[in-house]
């Protein structure tokens, strides 16, 4: 008799992006997390990280964590590595801390060599953020966008981006994440992701 691997689906998913804000701004910036089952939206989540700061890892563990709908979540969804500029998410951290897979999302291929530039030159704490990106594999082209992934497979991440995103190539939870963002934010959304 044939054995079948087991695929893990993950229906219960949360993504989080941040708010737009002005170049010259400090202090804290609204970030947004989007709860889905599936294609539809369950539920937002709101909280604050510091610009360019070091608390976005504990707020993520904070809003998915604390939420009611923590038992039901099954994966973290990022619109990339970093928050509010360069508040860089410790992703194993998140990981280990939520007990859930995490999938970092980018439409384009970062640029590893200006980001470890900007950091070393220009942000405080700059050594250490590095070295929460350089702890990760690059990222790699799947599905029509660039993933990091902790805790699934590449297989299992080409398929929840595929079971996510009907249209265009952001899935949905980050996708409504930016709109909601943005909305909140300037007081209108912007379309592209």
């Amino acid at each position: 008799m044939a054995t079948t691997e087991r695929h893990r689906t993950f229906s219960h998913i949360v993504g989080f992006d941040d708010s737009p804000f002005a170049r010259e701004h400090r202090g804290d910036v609204t970030i947004v997390g989007t709860v889905f089952s599936g294609l539809r939206l369950e539920g937002v989540l709101c909280g604050k990280v510091r610009r360019d700061g070091v608390n976005s890892t504990r707020e993520l563990i904070r809003l998915a964590g604390a939420s009611r709908f923590a038992g039901h979540l099954q994966l973290v969804m990022l619109q990339g590595i970093a928050l509010a500029g360069f508040n860089v998410v410790d992703v194993p951290r998140l990981h280990a801390a939520l007990g859930l897979p995490v999938l970092v999302v980018a439409r384009r291929a970062p640029r590893r060599e200006a980001i470890r530039r900007a950091l070393l030159e220009h942000v405080t704490g700059g050594a250490r953020k590095w070295s929460l990106i350089e702890r990760l594999d690059e990222m790699e082209p799947l599905a029509g966008v660039y993933v990091q992934r902790m805790g699934l497979s590449r297989e299992e991440a080409e398929r929840v981006i595929r079971a996510t995103t009907p249209n265009g190539s952001i899935p949905e939870p980050l996708r409504v994440a930016h709109l909601i963002a943005g909305g909140v934010t300037t007081g209108e959304s912007s379309g592209r992701v």
